[in-house]
């Protein structure tokens, strides 16, 4: 069942956003070479809690960790480890944060040092302007499928691809309520928008074939062909005309 969201409800999201939001501004300062996935995901806890919040994704149906940090090939829901970060690779932060019972989620991918390989940094490019191809849809009356059309036709119109099986969602007291918001889809198709429906759109979009597999731990998701992966996304609160864009700093 899709719920609609009081505005004091929204008001609460848009505060767990914003502590989502502090996370990745702190990504941007310490994602650099030498650093480990298991020193991000320390530091990002940290912002968190020091913020009155608590993450969203630990112990999350069994999630070790604070945020997700896939690398490279990874296309989602890595666990950080004590894997090194290394000159020219990329890597995707997906962070959760719960506040009174309320949560913000948002995955940002972010380059290593410098990342020489242009076809990488497009990638990054493409998939970022995919996001906000697909909130342009957003508004009362549309249609999901109207997102994930946009989506879609935007990121393999650049000779990308979006895995199927790896959706967006609702968002709420939970960090995942219906309604699925796929990548992929038909324009006019799936549930109307409403003003109060609060929704996380992700694209997570590989350089080659959409084909991918989940690694022996049961979370993280790799490329079966080895291409890199990258994945944005932002919580919003659908509005009279459009959305708002919760997981942000105001």
């Amino acid at each position: 069942m899709i719920s609609i969201k009081s505005q004091r409800e929204i008001e609460l999201m848009a505060q767990a956003g914003a502590i989502v939001a502090r996370v990745h501004k702190k990504m941007l300062e310490i994602i650099k070479p030498g650093i480990s996935t298991l020193e991000i995901n320390k530091i990002a806890e940290e912002v968190i809690l020091e913020n009155g919040a608590t993450p969203s994704f630990k112990n999350y149906q069994g999630f070790p960790c604070a945020v997700c940090t896939s690398i490279n090939d990874m296309l989602v829901h890595g666990i950080p480890d004590h894997t090194i970060l290394k000159e020219g690779d990329i890597i995707s932060v997906d962070v959760g944060a719960c506040y009174k019972g309320y949560h913000g989620d948002s995955a940002w991918s972010y380059t290593v040092g410098e990342v020489k390989d242009e076809k990488v940094l497009d990638l990054l490019k493409v998939t970022e302007e995919s996001l906000y191809k697909g909130l342009e849809q957003v508004k009362p009356g549309n249609h999901i499928g109207d997102i994930s059309h946009a989506i879609q036709t935007y990121v393999e119109a650049h000779g990308y691809s979006l895995p199927i099986e790896y959706t967006g969602h609702g968002i709420g007291r939970s960090v995942h309520e219906d309604p699925y918001v796929p990548n992929v889809g038909k324009a006019g198709t799936l549930e109307v928008l409403k003003k109060g429906m609060c929704i996380a759109i992700e694209p997570m979009v590989f350089m080659g074939k959409p084909h991918c597999y989940t690694l022996d731990d049961d979370w993280g998701v790799k490329s079966v062909d080895h291409s890199w992966a990258a994945h944005y996304e932002h919580t919003i609160a659908i509005t009279d005309d459009g959305y708002r864009i919760l997981t942000k700093e105001d």
